[in-house]
């Protein structure tokens, strides 16, 4: 890890929770509000549990009544988890040798009707997409992958179990059945379930969740598979390239069908040791062979979401780490909120807001929580904070601009009129270069000129058509401006405002004073983990606008770069 002087002092710090100690520079106290400010774009994340019904469904769809009663459980848990600004829902469509759509390859989920391979009398991934984006968030379908369930879930489904269809492709271990990662059709398999899913459903992801070896897997029976097809490797090294090929097919299969579905995976949450702190034994390139890093060097991932369950210097600079090596991909650690509940842990809520306050001061561009229950019962107050503070404010997800960075064409003709006791607003169509439909972004300030940078100003997200109807006792003295948004996340200009920038603060901040010195003719400025974040000619007025806020080191220099001063500032 290149920052390995990093230790839990400094983390908390970066995260408000400590005091920046005096220098030469100004002394401010480092600001846990600026650390916590709402950033315009952000990942805002829940694993919607599906197996054995853990988040949804509680009920059983096996008359009229109780399907629209399952459909309406759904419903208010996205209700709720848009009140407080959640853009992104992972939910869990495939658990085990299952499925929770009509599937060619696999028999329905019991979890909807009760019995495996009956049919709830809809299709709940299509209700659940649409409702997502009803509400402005985006549906990404949480598939486990290697795991193919119990003897007994195996028993049970006989003939139609994928164990009895082609054992010669899988594997017992410890009483249950997986998928053999070295059989080299174990790809192509998961990359037809992706597939069909992604051909068929205008889901907005595809996150893959246990692409790897099962725990203890020293032990995992494939002699066979390494007899037939190690070509005389390393046995960890094969297993890695094993599952890194399962990644790199389902990734291919997924852009060559939609290039704009986002393909992502939760590896487990530490990669491995990291410069003076070990992983404990537990992580994701020596025991379970992820490579997780390897496929974001290799660019066939667009969402890392690492499991980083863990608190303190078990997570602060494993984060870290995966933040250095996202080689430009969206990497977002997962939080273990479950750890709130007394009958799975004890963590305090404290911990939760900590991480947050740390991922953002750091500059990672979200969080993602397992699991809804968790959130949704308010354990501990989680949801209350972050309703009514950490995500007071909406924010957009972070474009993929790997795959195409050119906005669309800015909407014109917005028009409004009111209509009995509603304001509605209308605009014309926007285009583009992609040939797909675009979304619509709504501004609202009671400033004439509309500053889109700020995500206070951001109404309404991810608009599906071109006319929206409103209270009119909300928007009372309100102006109002639209931007379009394609099928990457590009935001295109309004025809108000100037195309707006992704920094998180547009409002320009008074330039940083620095004390005269004669000698320097050159300046650095450091972030507190080490990492340059602007260098250039010395001046005595540094200009901090584009800064994101957190505590940061000038470092004068003269024509050689030696160090003459070294002054810490707050932005």
């Amino acid at each position: 890890m290149r920052f390995s002087s990093i230790n839990l002092f400094f983390a908390l710090l970066s995260c408000g929770l400590l005091p920046v100690q005096h220098s030469r520079a100004q002394c401010d106290t480092y600001s846990l509000s600026a650390a916590s400010c709402s950033p315009k774009y952000e990942t805002r994340a829940v694993w919607l549990t599906t197996l054995s019904g853990l988040d949804w469904p509680r009920t059983k769809a096996v008359s009229a009544t109780s399907r629209q009663m399952q459909q309406a459980e759904l419903c208010r848990q996205l209700d709720s988890l848009k009140a407080a600004n959640f853009n992104t829902i992972l939910l869990q469509v495939r658990s085990r040798d299952n499925a929770l759509y009509p599937s060619g390859q696999e028999v329905f989920t019991d979890v909807l009707t009760g019995t495996p391979g009956k049919s709830p009398g809809y299709d709940p991934l299509t209700f659940a997409i649409r409702e997502c984006h009803k509400r402005g968030m985006e549906l990404h379908a949480w598939v486990v992958a290697i795991p193919l369930g119990s003897d007994k879930q195996s028993k049970e489904l006989g003939a139609r179990s994928f164990v009895r269809k082609h054992p010669e492709m899988c594997i017992r271990f410890r009483r249950n059945w997986y998928l053999d990662p070295g059989h080299p059709q174990t790809k192509t398999h998961l990359a037809g379930i992706v597939k069909e899913i992604v051909e068929r459903y205008d889901v907005d992801g595809i996150n893959l969740d246990y692409i790897r070896y099962p725990d203890h897997p020293k032990r995992f029976p494939d002699q066979r598979s390494y007899r037939k097809y190690g070509q005389g490797k390393d046995l960890a090294q094969w297993r890695r390239d094993n599952i890194t090929a399962i990644v790199r097919e389902i990734y291919q299969t997924v852009k060559a069908v939609k290039p704009w579905v986002k393909v992502g995976s939760s590896p487990v949450g530490k990669y491995r040791d990291v410069a003076r702190y070990s992983s404990r034994g537990w992580n994701a390139y020596n025991v379970v062979y992820q490579d997780a890093q390897q496929w974001l060097k290799e660019g066939i991932q667009d969402l890392v979401l690492p499991m980083a369950y863990f608190r303190e210097n078990s997570f602060y600079p494993f984060v870290l780490d995966w933040q250095e090596n996202a080689c430009g991909r969206t990497v977002v650690p997962g939080l273990g909120v479950y750890f709130l509940d007394p009958s799975e842990g004890d963590w305090t809520l404290q911990d939760v807001l900590q991480q947050i306050y740390f991922t953002r001061s750091a500059g990672i561009p979200g969080q993602a929580y397992f699991r809804t229950r968790f959130v949704l019962d308010n354990t501990q107050g989680l949801y209350d904070r972050l309703k009514q503070e950490v995500y007071a404010c909406p924010a957009l997800v972070p474009p993929m601009t790997w795959q195409d960075s050119i906005a669309p064409a800015s909407p014109d003709g917005l028009h409004t009129e009111v209509k009995a006791d509603s304001l509605v607003l209308t605009w014309h169509p926007a285009t583009d270069d992609s040939g797909q439909p675009v979304r619509y972004n709504l501004y609202a300030s009671r400033q004439r000129t509309i500053d889109t940078n700020d995500p206070h100003n951001l109404k309404c997200t991810y608009l599906y058509g071109t006319r929206l109807a409103l209270p009119l006792d909300e928007v009372q003295g309100l102006h109002f401006t639209v931007t379009a948004v394609d099928v990457y996340g590009n935001e295109s200009p309004t025809a108000q405002s100037p195309r707006p920038s992704h920094h998180r603060h547009a409002n320009p901040v008074a330039p940083l004073k620095l004390p005269e010195c004669p000698s320097a003719t050159q300046m650095t400025v450091k972030d507190l983990y080490g990492r340059e974040v602007w260098h250039g000619d010395y001046d005595c007025r540094l200009p901090i606008t584009d800064l994101a806020p957190g505590v940061y080191d000038v470092i004068l220099q003269d024509k050689d770069r030696h160090t003459l001063r070294r002054i810490r500032f707050t932005r």
